[in-house]
């Protein structure tokens, strides 16, 4: 019974993908020191119904300091996810 728990909630741990989606494979487009910066970025992209996913690249967070994390999505959607997670370029937008 313990093994099926276990299975439901961490698949890849037994290699069983949990959809056909894991076979395009995950690509990092952006690391942050802190998770929250992370998370609102994944909210950006899944507005735009782009998959991503957090990594957590360090410990936990102690006493108020963030912890690094890695944002990342599909091989296909890495160039759109990185123009939209880019800085609005205000020299552009200023002449038009």
């Amino acid at each position: 019974m313990i093994r099926t728990i276990v299975e439901k909630i961490f698949p890849f741990f037994f290699g069983e993908p949990d959809s056909d989606t894991d076979d395009i494979g995950w690509v990092t487009v952006k690391t942050t020191s802190i998770r929250w910066e992370a998370d609102l970025m994944q909210q950006i992209l899944d507005a735009h119904a782009i998959p991503a996913r957090i990594v957590d690249l360090g410990v936990e967070a102690y006493m108020g300091q963030g912890s690094p994390a890695a944002l990342q999505v599909h091989v296909p959607d890495q160039q759109t996810a990185l123009l939209l997670l880019s800085p609005i370029d205000e020299d552009a937008s200023a002449s038009g």
